[in-house]
């Protein structure tokens, strides 16, 4: 797999770009969990990784795959997914791949499981529009 955010780019939607980094039925990134979930959670709890989380979502603008009409709604976390998943040699040994801003892009909680897990579905949520006589809260 040799796909990144430059060529993502190249697409403009929200539908375009999920169908580029989908993985389908591939269940890649499985092996990074189980008896070898500790090296994600060091990898993510580490200032290397929050200093390059910060530059990924500015330059996304906090959008989902950087699409701006599909900002990610206040109060939703923040994902930052790998475009080419990465294993578990990747994470010990700190290869390039890891921290590679070309290799990453902001994704919603929804948009993450749909990747990484072979659910496709429709869009995830996007901001309501509000009418008239609308009493539901957000």
């Amino acid at each position: 797999m040799n796909k990144s955010y430059i060529e993502m780019l190249e697409f403009s939607t929200w539908e375009s770009r999920f169908d580029y980094l989908y993985l389908g039925d591939n269940k890649i990134g499985e092996s990074t969990f189980g008896g070898h979930r500790w090296l994600n959670q060091n990898l993510y709890s580490s200032a290397e990784w929050k200093r390059i989380r910060r530059e990924v979502i500015l330059r996304d603008n906090g959008c989902d795959m950087g699409v701006l009409d599909c900002p990610i709604s206040k109060g939703s976390k923040i994902l930052i997914h790998h475009i080419n998943p990465i294993t578990i040699d990747d994470i010990i040994e700190r290869r390039p791949a890891v921290f590679d801003m070309n290799n990453l892009v902001s994704v919603s909680f929804n948009t993450h499981q749909m990747i990484h897990y072979g659910i496709k579905s429709n869009q995830p949520d996007l901001p309501m529009e509000r009418s008239a006589g609308d009493t539901k809260l957000w």
